[in-house]
């Protein structure tokens, strides 16, 4: 786990795309009940996220942590890698 300030945002996803350089893609699920009906919904969001070892494959478990922008489209950091594909 990396040095905390202050509460930042910690989210699961999988890991999309691993082709940039430091970088990965990740598709993170988020579940809420629909106002009205209250139907579970489920809505995707892709991140980008720094990987300072390129040590993220595509199909990886990570947990992200937010983050200062570190790019144009950066907002996320790897903590740490949950599950490793095979």
């Amino acid at each position: 786990m990396e040095h905390k300030r202050g509460n930042s945002r910690i989210r699961e996803g999988v890991v999309v795309s691993d082709k940039m350089d430091k970088t990965i893609a990740v598709a993170v699920q988020r579940a809420f009940p629909h106002p009205m009906y209250q139907k579970i919904i489920r809505r995707t969001t892709r991140v980008l996220a720094h990987d300072e070892t390129n040590e993220c494959r595509v199909g990886d478990k990570v947990r992200l942590m937010e983050t200062r922008p570190l790019s144009r489209h950066k907002r996320w950091r790897v903590c740490e890698v949950v599950e490793r594909v095979q």
